[in-house]
C-alpha cells in the first residue's frame, strides 16, 4: 500500500542540520566558505534605517508653511543633535527674546522640509544589526550582500511550544527521569549559563527561579496554560513567538498539561549531558510552521560537505513512533501497530483512515490518522 503521511517532529540522534542566516536588509558579509563558526560569531551585519519624527516647525515658529525655508538653520542632510536648534524666525528690533525656535527631538539628520505642510521630517542615527552563526558549524554557502549557509551535524529535538529566542549554553539535566515534575527545588545556582533540561511539565515559578539564576534556556515536557499567563503576565497569542525579553528560552517538546517528555528525548539530551547546544524558541502555528529546536553540534565531525547525507521522511508504518495530538489520549506516546486499509465509521459517523497505536503503558487504541503526529528519529 502507499505510505501515509503525517505531520511530524523530528527526534534524531545524527542530522546534518542547516541553517540559513539571512540580513534583514542586504548589507556586508564578513565570513567567507570554509569558515570555522560559533554561535556567537558575527556572519554578516547592515544597518536598519533609523526612526523618523516629524517636527511642525510652521506652528511652533508661528509662520506660513511657505516660509520655514527662510527661517531654517539646518538643510537637508545635514546632521542634527537633540535640543539643537534647527529653525529660528529673526529676531524683532534685535532682540533675541522676541524670537521663536524650532529644536531637534532626536540625535541623527533632516530628512526632508516641506514647505507644503511646513513640517520638517528629521531621521534619526542608523541602527546597527549584526547576524549571528546561532549554531557551532561550517559555512557552506555566502549569499551575496544577505548572510551565508552554516551546517553542522548534530543532534536535533524539535518541540511543540516555545517562548524566547536564540541562545546557547551547556546542558545541565536536572530531572533524575522524564516523569519529574520541573519545581524551583531541582534549579540551583549552578545552573547559570546552561541549558536546563526537565523531566514532565514545569512550574511558572521554576522559569522565574531559572531567570534568577541566570540560566540561558529550559527544555522540558509540558507547560500548563496558566503558568504560561502567570509568567508573562498576559495570554499570549497565535502570532509567532520568539521575541519575548524574559531572560530566558522555553522549549517545550511535548505539549501543555502535565506531559512527561517523550523516553527516547529525554535519553538523547541525557546522553549529551555537559555539551554545547543551542536552542530557539520561535513557534508559529499557522502557515509557514515554525516550531522551536534544541540544537547539540558534533565538534568532531567538520568535513560537513564531504560526509553531506539527504535526510528522506519516511510515512507511516509499523512500529512508527508517534504522538497522539487531539483527545480523549493527547500527548500519549506509543507505536503503531496496525494500519487497516479500509476507511472505518468514527463515533462522529464520519468515515476515515484509523491506525492501531499500542502506548507506552501496554494498552491499545483505535485513532484516526489525523490525530497522530509521526516522531521521525
Amino acid at each position: 500500500m502507499a505510505h501515509a503521511y503525517t505531520p511530524g517532529l523530528k527526534v534524531s540522534g545524527r542530522l546534518l542540520i542547516t541553517k540559513r542566516r539571512i540580513l534583514p536588509l542586504k548589507g556586508e558579509v564578513v565570513a567567507k566558505v570554509g569558515d570555522r563558526v560559533k554561535p556567537d560569531t558575527v556572519v554578516a551585519r547592515t544597518f536598519l534605517p533609523g526612526d523618523v519624527e516629524p517636527i511642525n516647525v510652521s506652528n511652533q515658529l508661528g509662520v506660513p508653511p511657505e516660509d520655514i525655508e527662510g527661517c531654517m538653520l539646518k538643510k537637508v542632510g545635514d546632521p542634527v543633535v537633540k535640543d539643537e536648534i534647527i529653525a529660528r524666525t529673526k529676531p524683532l528690533f534685535g532682540l533675541k527674546i522676541f524670537a521663536s525656535e524650532s529644536r531637534a527631538t532626536l540625535n541623527g539628520t533632516v530628512e526632508t522640509i516641506s514647505v507644503v505642510t511646513g513640517q520638517v521630517l528629521l531621521r534619526g542615527k542608523p541602527i546597527p544589526v549584526e547576524v549571528k552563526a546561532y549554531i557551532d558549524g561550517e559555512v557552506v554557502e555566502v549569499v551575496k550582500d544577505e548572510g551565508v549557509v552554516i551546517s553542522t551535524w548534530g543532534s536535533f529535538v524539535q518541540g511543540i511550544f516555545g517562548i524566547g529566542g536564540e541562545t546557547h549554553g551547556v546542558i545541565k539535566v536536572v530531572a533524575p527521569d522524564n516523569t519529574t515534575m520541573l519545581n524551583e527545588n531541582l534549579i540551583t545556582e549552578d545552573c547559570k549559563g546552561c541549558i536546563i533540561v526537565g523531566g514532565s511539565r514545569v512550574t511558572a515559578e521554576a522559569i522565574r527561579k531559572a531567570v534568577k539564576v541566570g540560566a540561558a534556556g529550559v527544555v522540558t515536557g509540558g507547560f500548563d496554560d496558566k503558568d504560561l499567563r502567570d509568567f508573562l503576565g498576559y495570554d499570549l497569542g497565535v502570532a509567532i513567538t520568539g521575541s519575548e525579553e524574559i531572560g530566558v528560552t522555553l522549549v517545550v517538546t511535548e505539549g501543555f498539561g502535565d506531559i512527561s517528555m517523550a523516553s527516547t528525548t529525554f535519553a538523547l539530551l541525557k546522553s549529551h549531558e555537559g555539551q554545547l547546544a543551542c536552542i530557539n524558541g520561535a513557534t508559529q502555528i499557522r502557515a509557514g510552521v515554525i516550531r522551536p529546536e534544541v540544537v547539540i553540534p558534533v565538534t568532531d565531525d567538520l568535513k560537513v560537505k564531504d560526509a553531506a547525507v539527504h535526510y528522506e521522511q519516511k510515512g507511516l508504518d509499523i512500529g512508527s513512533p508517534v504522538r497522539v495530538i487531539r483527545h480523549p489520549y493527547f500527548g500519549r506516546l506509543g507505536a503503531v501497530s496496525g494500519l487497516p486499509s479500509p476507511l472505518q465509521v468514527l463515533e462522529s459517523e464520519s468515515k476515515a483512515r484509523v491506525l492501531e497505536v499500542t502506548f507506552e503503558d501496554g494498552t491499545k487504541a483505535i485513532v484516526p490518522r489525523a490525530n497522530v503526529e509521526l516522531i521521525e528519529s
